[in-house]
């Protein structure tokens, strides 16, 4: 059984380190150590241990939005990447989460999360990769499914980044979805004879809401949890997007300690087909999530106020976070040992 360790960077875009922008000097570290896998992605909204909101609505985002940089591998060199990130982040929140190379998650019947990554315009029979993944996604009867298109990223440790005049062919796109195990092992299979992709992991997932209907409370056992909330741009709560009504309600309460939002490609939520923008749409019909990073203090509240949002769109999903450690002006607190 092969395990992965994922490591997320969550911060703002203009953060700096050593006289550089933070996700470079990330992703330089992601290649120094031959990651892989990694990808960075700008968020629409967010807020970390500061609870400064960054929003798409607000000129704060043009100048500073939320990023997120992910990297995965083994853990011996996860291990190696965390404490020079650690080390390098003066503020934000870093987690370090387990998968597994497909298909050797440990067994059971529950749901999983598959993550891989493709290049933005590798093809499948004349269409985009992520476009194909999708397909074979929904045709699985995966809940759902999120595209997110990078802006800067490595594969097998080649810095892979967006530039002007460029097609940007080889920028990454990270590709996830939840469904039964049963039927990701099968979706692996095809995906394998259609991708020429070197890391496709899962890992075990709790599937709490699905279209306004509880399936599953979030388990109550564990240090540390990452909530997500997968929705359409255009989906409403009170009038206002679900991703937008979230983000306010969990900054101003005293228990979040953080929640970014990232615009998606392409995707699906439930029993929709999958879509991303089209042209002469009235609004955007794409996808969003917006994830929650709660300790075992703090997640019963944040899910409480997420339950009450999605009470009709979106579908809520919960993993464990085997590390998270919030950095604030150097300070520290959590430790990269995994639990």
């Amino acid at each position: 059984m092969t395990e992965i360790q994922t490591l997320t960077a969550y911060f703002a875009e203009r953060q700096r380190s050593g006289g550089q922008f933070l996700a470079d000097v990330l992703l330089e570290h992601s290649a120094r150590e031959q990651v892989a896998a990694s990808i960075c992605l700008r968020g629409i909204a967010g807020f970390g241990t500061t609870h400064v909101l960054r929003t798409d609505r607000s000129l704060t985002l043009s100048e500073d939005p939320p990023v997120t940089v992910t990297a995965a591998d083994r853990p011996e060199r996860i291990r190696a990447l965390a404490d020079a990130v650690i080390d390098s982040t003066e503020r934000g929140l870093i987690t370090l989460e387990r998968s597994w190379v497909a298909p050797d998650a440990p067994t059971g019947d529950g749901p999983v999360r598959l993550s891989l990554l493709l290049g933005r315009k590798q093809p499948v029979d004349g269409t985009p990769g992520f476009v194909a993944v999708c397909e074979v996604l929904h045709r699985r009867g995966f809940v759902t499914a999120d595209v997110f298109l990078g802006v800067d990223g490595t594969v097998a440790g080649q810095r892979r980044r967006a530039r002007f005049l460029s097609r940007n062919t080889d920028v990454p796109v990270l590709v996830t979805g939840v469904g039964p195990r049963a039927e990701a092992v099968a979706a692996l299979d095809e995906l394998t004879a259609l991708l020429d992709t070197a890391l496709i992991s899962i890992a075990p997932v709790v599937v709490c809401k699905v279209e306004g209907r509880t399936v599953a409370e979030p388990p109550g056992s564990w240090r540390s949890h990452k909530l997500t909330v997968h929705t359409n741009e255009d989906s409403r709560h009170g009038g206002r997007p679900v991703h937008r009504d979230l983000m306010a309600r969990l900054r101003t309460s005293d228990h979040a300690g953080g929640a970014t939002t990232l615009r998606g490609l392409w995707g699906f939520r439930g029993g929709q087909r999958p879509h991303g923008d089209r042209i002469l749409q009235i609004g955007r019909h794409v996808p969003v999530t917006t994830t929650v990073l709660s300790t075992d203090a703090t997640a019963a509240a944040d899910y409480a106020v997420i339950d009450e949002v999605t009470a009709e769109h979106g579908v809520v999903t919960c993993e464990p976070v085997a590390a998270l450690i919030a950095v604030h002006d150097g300070r520290r607190q959590g430790t990269p040992a995994l639990d």
